[in-house]
């Protein structure tokens, strides 16, 4: 049930994001990042001038609301036409085009954001729109028809990912021989009548006529794929969406998106590409030809969770990208307590489709059930949410909830592990550092004395041998990471670190390559270690490259800031490390190096330590170093 204090109300949404944007990054991040902030400087002040307000900006999509269709409408025309002007100098390849769905529905608020079917509308709009161009629904036309110095070309009925009913689309047309026109437009009566039989004959016929509809899927192309396609099944399972109308379940859909990904990457015939990369793509609109492309994978799974108490219904859908067509689809109306079967039941199907064969104990490990406790499953999905927020507030939430779950069952070895990776991020945070590695191993060994292919657990332990400086134990972690999880971008990204940190960079630069490549769109942090590696084996241009990207990523991220000191001050580049030293003080004005310093670093090789540490005495930072 949705939360008392969200409201329901009608509103005018305008949902809007950049066409090709992951090309544009995978040309120039830092120009690509500076381009979308002139340009959300457009949008924001056409939003305030029509009486808008921006609700979301993740990513490079734009989420805004207005109490008028009307000026929704006059705002996403005067958007285009200052984001054209300030296109028209540049060349194709670096334009920052926009696409803009309009849509006048029904919406839930909630602490100021809003959420439901008239949201999801205008992202499905959006999605139909040209580069450069808007799209707006029939209710929006219906409001603004006639007020409006556009035309209009009806596009159709659009049945669209997720809604029920189809969706009347309209392009807006700016063009001054076209104003006060309506292109197409819709049939009369008899036609409505014919099109409510075809829908109810689609509904007789259910998912055969579905599946035979889904081959019209327009296939990927080869050529046009950022990253080589990988020599075993690749695949990328998108955000399931949440159609419960309740934002508070989000949690639940992430978390069964998240258990098919961790399944799957315990396979070694899977490319698998990492949930990071995979939720960039959440709550818009893209084709599955896009997500292909972007991400080098040939097959893509999506697919919907509706949450009412203890029922759920399940909808799933496997796409070969490639082939343009749908492998299966299929949809699951179960009670809570069935989840963990459904969940098996997509793993084994996407398998299936893929022909790939789980060899000896494999299909044991795989399908073995963490918990026969629903409601400790929901305690540690939701602890999972809170743990990816990188902050010690959500931190400490994981930390309750797990220990909540393994109250429900103590025999939960999945909430162990996540519990030792709680501890790790406590560690980090600077939470009784000392106390916090001692915690994440215990917890690490418990969840493995339950079960041996828990990967968090031993990710938590390759962290914590590291910065011990048990650079042995460490990479043997790390090896059984990659072990257990073969798929796991975690995994690879954990034992290029050990290798990195034991001085044997040259080894660990594949490593976190591969890392990178099965999550394309990383956090900051596989950048930053990818930078460790390069400045210990004395690449530092590549590692300053690698720095820029962390930093880009997470502007607050002082460990790679401080070794991007290191990069330019070994090549002499003293003004450039001195800006960043000033960069790190304007951060925190209270910065201390004490937790980097000799004793509390993870490096094997003191000559890397003391590299470091004068390197950031050469740029004026000695009052805050503490080689002790």
């Amino acid at each position: 049930m949705a939360d008392k204090s969200a409201n329901r109300k009608m509103s005018a949404i305008l949902s809007a994001d950049v066409k090709g944007y992951s090309r544009l990054m995978s040309m120039d991040e830092e120009g690509t990042v500076k381009a979308l902030n002139d340009c959300r400087e457009i949008i924001y002040r056409c939003v305030q001038d029509h009486k808008g307000r921006v609700v979301d900006s993740p990513g490079d999509n734009v989420l805004a609301e207005f109490v008028s269709t009307v000026e929704a409408v006059k705002c996403a025309v005067k958007m285009q036409a200052n984001l054209k002007s300030r296109n028209a100098d540049l060349s194709e390849n670096r334009k920052m085009e926009f696409r803009i769905g309009v849509n006048l529905g029904d919406v839930i608020e909630e602490d100021a954001r809003i959420y439901g079917e008239g949201v999801n509308i205008a992202a499905r709009l959006e999605g139909l729109a040209e580069a450069g161009g808007i799209c707006i629904s029939g209710t929006a036309f219906d409001h603004v028809k006639g007020k409006l110095e556009v035309g209009y070309q009806y596009l159709g009925a659009h049945n669209v990912k997720n809604i029920p009913e189809p969706v009347q689309a309209y392009k807006i047309l700016v063009e001054p021989e076209a104003v006060g026109k309506v292109i197409g437009k819709k049939r009369k009566k008899g036609w409505i009548a014919i099109a409510a039989v075809v829908v109810i004959l689609i509904g007789v016929t259910g998912w055969f006529l579905y599946l035979e509809q889904s081959k019209r899927v327009e296939p990927a192309s080869i050529k046009n794929m950022v990253y080589p396609l990988p020599d075993k099944p690749s695949i990328a399972v998108l955000p399931f969406d949440n159609m419960s109308g309740d934002p508070t379940q989000e949690y639940f859909s992430d978390g069964l998106t998240e258990e098919i990904i961790t399944a799957l990457a315990k396979v070694p015939g899977l490319f698998v590409i990492a949930r990071n990369s995979s939720f960039t793509y959440k709550g818009k609109p893209v084709k599955v030809q896009q997500v292909s492309e972007e991400l080098g994978v040939r097959y893509v799974l999506e697919g919907s969770v509706r949450k009412s108490e203890n029922q759920l219904r399940i909808t799933a859908q496997l796409i070969d990208a490639i082939a343009g067509n749908h492998l299966w689809a299929e949809r699951y109306d179960r009670e809570l307590k069935d989840l963990f079967s459904v969940q098996d039941d997509v793993t084994l199907k996407i398998l299936t489709s893929l022909q790939v064969v789980l060899a000896g104990g494999e299909r044991a490990r795989l399908f073995a059930k963490g918990t026969g406790n629903p409601e400790a499953y929901l305690k540690l999905i939701d602890a999972r949410e809170h743990l990816i927020r990188l902050n010690q507030e959500d931190n400490s939430l994981a930390r309750s909830l797990c220990e909540e779950a393994i109250a429900l069952d103590p025999q939960y070895a999945g909430a162990y592990g996540l519990l030792s990776r709680v501890y790790v991020m406590a560690f980090v945070f600077r939470t009784n550092p000392t106390d916090s590695l001692k915690m994440a191993y215990e917890y690490a060994r418990k969840a493995i004395d339950l079960d041996d292919t828990q990967l968090n657990a031993y990710l938590a332990l390759e962290f914590m041998f590291s910065f011990r400086r048990q650079h042995d134990e460490a990479i043997a972690s790390g090896e059984r990471a990659v072990k257990v999880a073969p798929g796991a971008a975690e995994a690879y990204l954990s034992l290029g670190r050990a290798l990195s940190f034991a001085g044997r960079d040259r080894e660990a630069l594949g490593y976190l390559e591969k890392a990178i490549r099965m999550n394309p769109f990383p956090p900051a942090h596989h950048y930053m270690h990818l930078g460790f590696a390069y400045n210990n084996l004395g690449n530092y241009e590549e590692a300053i490259s690698a720095f820029k990207k962390a930093i880009a990523l997470s502007p607050k991220i002082i460990p790679a800031r401080l070794n991007l000191i290191v990069s330019y001050v070994q090549l002499g580049r003293m003004e450039e490390a001195k800006t960043v030293a000033e960069e790190i003080l304007k951060i925190d004005p209270k910065f201390t190096s004490k937790g980097y310093g000799e004793k509390r670093s993870p490096w094997k090789d003191h000559a890397v330590i003391e590299i470091q540490i004068e390197s950031w005495r050469k740029v004026g930072l000695e009052r805050n170093v503490d080689p002790n």
